[in-house]
């Protein structure tokens, strides 16, 4: 009796103990970038299309950070990466989907409805094959540069460069329900295709780089801040542009390696719970990176 007892006592203190602050803060952070493409939504219905795309870049930079402050954190579980590509659905898919749909494909009736499902349809697919990826076999490590398919962030900045040019160059074009409903269809197909893509997180940059990498990162933020719409539309032009690089890169490393599984480097993932008594979760903190 006593030792069921002294059980007893033990678990209740562990559940008073609670989790540790700290190891909520990843979590936290995908959910407020969630929050973030949700008020994009908002500010689309109110016609502040540059505070909209503001809001999802916002969502953007959160997804970014949430999966690197977990792993520093050591607080990674299959949880975080289940909640992450839930939030990736709506920030990355739903949000840019109704946007394009409020600001240029509203004139083309029911066939521009049916264009934005596409586009959603696809990043959601897109994302539960990330979350079968997880388990899948490591790839080579070459392979390891290299997203399969357009990430559902990078579909979300190319569907909506047409919006951010518009913003130096005027709705005229770009507004055109025919050139979003392209791009939304051509977007869709890249991101459940398996062509490779590159995936920043896998370049290294050289010791004797490393002052001139921080002077361009210091460029590009004061340009960002001053110049933003137009930053940002070269940064997704470039991003478009890369991509028959990586694929031509891909093949490359392919013939010089020999023939190997797909890449499968995943999108970023997010951290999950913790225990009561603060410890991870057991066997649920092996997610790859990204």
């Amino acid at each position: 009796m006593s030792r069921g007892r002294d059980r007893v006592r033990g678990l209740e203190r562990r559940k008073l103990r609670g989790r540790a602050v700290n190891r909520l803060i990843p979590n936290a952070l995908t959910l407020l970038a969630l929050c973030a493409g949700l008020t994009a939504i908002r500010l689309a219905f109110l016609g502040r299309w540059e505070l909209a795309i503001a809001a999802v870049l916002v969502a953007m930079i959160g997804d970014a950070l949430d999966g690197r402050i977990a792993r520093l954190m050591n607080a990674t579980s299959e949880f975080g990466a289940q909640l992450d590509s839930l939030a990736d659905v709506i920030s990355f898919g739903v949000t840019p989907a109704i946007i394009i749909y409020l600001w240029a494909m509203g004139d083309a009736g029911g066939l521009g409805w049916a264009l934005v499902l596409v586009f959603v349809m696809a990043c959601a697919l897109r994302l539960a094959r990330f979350n079968v990826m997880l388990d899948d076999e490591e790839p080579a490590p070459w392979a390891s540069r290299f997203f399969t398919g357009v990430p559902a962030p990078g579909g979300a900045a190319l569907v909506l460069l047409p919006i951010v040019l518009s913003f130096e160059l005027g709705e005229d074009i770009l507004a055109s329900p025919i050139l979003n409903g392209f791009m939304l269809l051509a977007v869709a197909a890249l991101m459940v295709s398996k062509v490779p893509t590159f995936s920043a997180k896998q370049f290294r940059v050289r010791p004797s780089y490393v002052g001139l990498a921080l002077v361009g990162v210091g460029a590009f933020a004061a340009f960002l801040v001053s110049t933003p719409w137009v930053i940002l539309s070269l940064a997704g032009l470039a991003y478009g542009a890369s991509i028959p690089f990586a694929v031509r890169q891909y093949q490359r490393l392919q013939a010089r390696h020999g023939a190997t599984p797909a890449p499968v480097t995943p999108d970023p993932v997010t951290p999950g719970p913790v225990t009561p008594d603060g410890a991870d979760e057991p066997d649920d903190n092996s997610e790859p990176d990204s």
